[in-house]
C-alpha cells in the first residue's frame, strides 16, 4: 500500500516522500476469505477529525501521526510549493514536526474527515 511522508528537511522547510506499507495476504479470521493486511504502527490515541475547513497557515505536525482521509479532498503544499492532493482512502505521514511545517487547503465540498493515528 502506498503512502506519502510528509518529512521535515535540513534547511528546516518540508518536503513529500513515496512510502509503501507491506502487504501480505492472509485469513484474519474463520471463515473470512483471505485479505491484504499490512502493519500500521501506532501508540494509540486515534482521534476522529470532521472540519468543515481544513484550511491552515504553515505549520508543523503536532506530533508524528498517520493521516487516513476518509471523506473529502486536501491539498498539501510542502516549502518549496510543491503540492498533492489527497482523498478518501489516502495515507499520509505526517512527520515534519519542526521547521517550517507545511499548509493543508481543503478542496472541493465539506465536510472533510479523517483519522489522525500518533506514531
Amino acid at each position: 500500500m502506498r503512502f506519502t511522508r510528509i518529512a521535515r528537511t535540513e534547511d528546516g522547510g518540508s518536503a513529500f516522500e513515496d512510502g509503501e506499507i507491506a502487504l501480505a495476504h492472509r485469513q484474519i479470521a474463520e471463515g473470512v476469505p483471505a485479505m491484504a493486511v499490512g502493519g500500521l504502527p501506532s501508540k494509540g490515541g486515534v482521534q476522529f477529525v470532521r472540519s468543515a475547513a481544513f484550511d491552515s497557515a504553515a505549520h508543523p505536525a503536532p506530533r508524528e501521526q498517520w493521516v487516513m482521509m476518509l471523506r473529502g479532498t486536501i491539498e498539501v503544499t510542502v516549502t518549496d510549493g510543491t503540492r498533492r492532493r489527497f482523498g478518501a482512502g489516502d495515507l499520509v505521514l505526517a512527520a515534519d514536526t519542526t521547521g517550517l511545517g507545511h499548509i493543508t487547503t481543503g478542496v472541493g465540498e465539506p465536510p472533510f474527515e479523517a483519522l489522525f493515528i500518533p506514531l
